[in-house]
């Protein structure tokens, strides 16, 4: 190695102790021999190498760069970011935020093998365990969100697993991270905890015990809704001896140009967060004074139930998603309130995402959770009434005025 190499390499390793904010920015690889600042984008398929050799060894250790469906210089620096920001060993990237489910499942779990999971969960992540994961005998049972005793009463002999995502999509339901751990451990089983919601910039929860931090990198984690991304972050034996093999075969792979957008979009991550749950909480508290709403949820508040739980594990702050209930004598009438105060934005975008700059409305009970049995969305609680917002970046005012010309018209309707 060159001593421009050593220079180089050694620019790219940072002293111990940096804040979360410094890691965001700095946390890559070294740059390459033409010492570019902004990480680079590695768009390629396979890597040369320079003899046959090499070659074998690099395939065999499966660390070097061969192919990017293994590994890719541009996805490494994502994962080894995002690592260092939720404070643990290693991760590992995946195509989406379900994929990166997918892979969690295929790498620990096998027939026979038992899953406790939040019924609050996001609809897709129900249905892979209900339906795709039973399939092949993974059994799942879901229970309450903030029920302890409901967590401890679903454990078997055969459970391997508890799955868990705090604050819920869509009611924010808070789940008590370091009471689920100690109880997954004494039964010897891992604690799993989706992360997309809050994102390391509010909760870290491998500090709170979580064996592993799963991300829908969709949404806080790029911030602008351009690219499909996802990740497992762990202890580094988990995530390179376990996942590593299953990803490098099944090809759940990340692609390196979604790669470098998030890893710039991490970049901006905390104070994109922090106006996100500033906007957030003022709409929250705009919304439970209108007369034509039944129910606000957002952690933000004091009316929440599991509130204080959720500022002590959240940094203090409420998160960017506001959920709430329509007044509606009936179910139907509920539905035709909701879609009258969607159909009635001009600025709020009528979407299914999260996450993004822009602020984001859907009806969850004929989008994310529209593929569930009714009986499925009463368990979780999804109403016809029920209206969750993303909250993005625009001035709050707009956001509230924009929510007004549906409220305000509902009584005549």
């Amino acid at each position: 190695m060159s001593d421009e190499e050593e220079r180089r390499i050694a620019r790219a390793r940072l002293p111990e102790g940096l804040r979360p904010e410094t890691l965001a920015v700095r946390t890559a690889l070294a740059p390459s021999q033409h010492g570019e600042n902004s990480e680079a984008l590695f768009l390629t398929s396979g890597f040369v190498q320079p003899d046959a050799e090499t070659s074998a060894s690099r395939f065999a250790a499966s660390e070097d760069f061969t192919y990017s469906r293994t590994s890719n210089p541009t996805v490494r620096s994502f994962e080894a970011r995002l690592a260092a920001m939720e404070g643990t060993e290693a991760a590992v990237a995946t195509a989406t935020g379900m994929s990166a489910i997918l892979l969690l499942i295929m790498g620990l779990l096998k027939a026979g093998d038992h899953v406790v999971c939040s019924r609050s969960v996001f609809g897709s992540t129900i249905n892979l365990f209900a339906k795709e994961f039973a399939k092949f005998g993974v059994e799942t049972s879901f229970v309450s969100q903030t029920d302890l005793d409901e967590w401890r009463a679903a454990i078997k002999p055969t459970t391997k697993l508890f799955f868990a995502e705090t604050p819920t999509n869509p009611l924010t339901d808070i789940c008590d991270i370091r009471a689920l751990a100690d109880m997954a451990h004494a039964a010897g089983a891992l604690l799993v905890v989706d992360n997309s919601f809050c994102s390391p910039a509010l909760q870290r929860p491998a500090e709170l015990g979580a064996d592993v931090v799963m991300h829908s990198g969709t949404k806080y984690l790029d911030g602008q809704g351009r690219v499909m991304a996802g990740a497992l972050c762990g202890g580094e034996k988990l995530i390179k001896d376990v996942f590593g093999p299953v990803i490098r075969t099944a090809g759940m792979t990340l692609a390196p140009f979604n790669a470098w957008v998030v890893l710039k979009g991490l970049e901006t991550l905390g104070v994109r967060m922090k106006a996100h749950c500033e906007n957030a909480l003022k709409v929250a508290q705009w919304l439970e004074v209108q007369p034509e709403v039944a129910r606000v949820y957002y952690p933000g508040l004091a009316s929440h139930p599991q509130h204080e739980l959720a500022m002590r594990q959240q940094g203090g702050r409420g998160g960017a998603v506001v959920s709430f209930d329509l007044k509606g004598a009936t179910p139907e009438a509920a539905r035709a309130a909701a879609f009258h105060l969607i159909d009635s934005t001009r600025v709020i975008s009528i979407a299914t995402n999260l996450g993004d700059t822009k602020s984001i409305i859907t009806h969850p009970a004929t989008t994310s959770h529209g593929r569930l049995s009714e009986a499925q969305r009463q368990a979780a609680g999804i109403g016809q009434g029920l209206i969750r917002l993303a909250v993005g970046l625009e001035h709050v005012d707009d956001i509230t005025d924009d929510l007004l010309r549906g409220l305000s018209t509902l009584k005549n309707r």
